[in-house]
């Protein structure tokens, strides 16, 4: 069971940073009845750590190369977003050969796919191409880039056109690693008092896992799956728990990132107090 907090008002209550994506919901399904002071945002991965960052936020689920960028964060809870092959939610599509790709278009609801997507291309075939911003409301038509990166929930289903190659990017991480891949953590910023947020947070990923067929009963329409397609993406598809293999996976994530300028070199784990992994 979560630990007990004291009851708060509306200016001191701890808010929270939901992502609004499908692959969250068996996260957040259950937190506002497991701790209803908690005051919940929802929003994209990335505009969710730009608001942890400046304080609008206490806690928030952000793309994992965030919590590498910020020094000062704290890993709060063993809930994450994962994978273990493919994601299916996070694709590159590729309009030339990967050798041959000058300009990438990255999804800007991401950062973290986005930083995978350039290791790959880097550390696989030595390419460093030319990356231009993909909005949140486009499509793949509306960018002429050689290659685009697409997530999230407009990123399950394939998109229409001919390409030389699609990736799935949790997929081709798991090929060349044989490690798990971490996209998203629950992340606290300094300087807030968050006892038992945490263990609200790991009680609301359990509660979630258990009402998946709820879930995908609901959501499937909303991303124009059928409902057997859509149980099957959060149940096969997703890791929600942050485990030793997901550290060792994120870790080598890190150290990619710091080599190729995409964070701080050496970065270190730092996990709140109640988090053991």
């Amino acid at each position: 069971m979560a630990q007990e907090r004291p009851a708060s008002s509306k200016l001191n209550r701890v808010r929270v940073g939901a992502v609004t994506y499908l692959n969250a919901r068996p996260l957040v399904e259950a937190l506002g009845e497991i701790d209803p002071t908690l005051e919940i945002v929802f929003d994209h991965p990335s505009r969710l750590a730009d608001s942890l960052a400046v304080g609008r936020l206490d806690v928030a689920m952000i793309p994992s190369i965030e919590y590498a960028r910020q020094p000062g964060y704290r890993i709060i809870s063993d809930a994450c977003i994962a994978c273990d092959g493919p994601v299916r939610s996070v694709k590159l599509y590729g309009r030339v050969a990967v050798e041959n790709i000058h300009t990438l278009a990255l999804d800007e609801g991401s950062r973290t796919s986005a930083a995978l997507a350039r290791i790959l291309l880097k550390e696989r075939f030595g390419v460093t191409p030319e990356t231009r911003p993909l909005p949140i409301g486009a499509s793949l038509e509306d960018s002429s880039a050689d290659a685009a990166l697409m997530i999230g929930d407009r990123g399950i289903a394939m998109a229409d056109g001919d390409f030389e190659f699609v990736w799935d990017l949790g997929a081709e991480w798991s090929r060349w690693t044989g490690l798990p891949f971490v996209f998203a953590l629950w992340i606290a910023r300094p300087g807030v008092e968050l006892h038992g947020v945490g263990a609200a947070l790991a009680q609301a990923r359990d509660v979630g896992l258990g009402r998946l067929e709820e879930i995908a009963r609901r959501e499937a329409p909303k991303v124009e799956l059928s409902e057997r397609e859509c149980l099957s993406y959060l149940r096969d598809n997703l890791k929600f728990h942050f485990g030793p293999r997901q550290r060792q996976g994120l870790e080598r994530f890190f150290a990619l990132a710091g080599r190729h300028g995409l964070a701080p070199p050496g970065v270190q784990l730092d996990f709140y107090d109640d988090v053991v992994v």
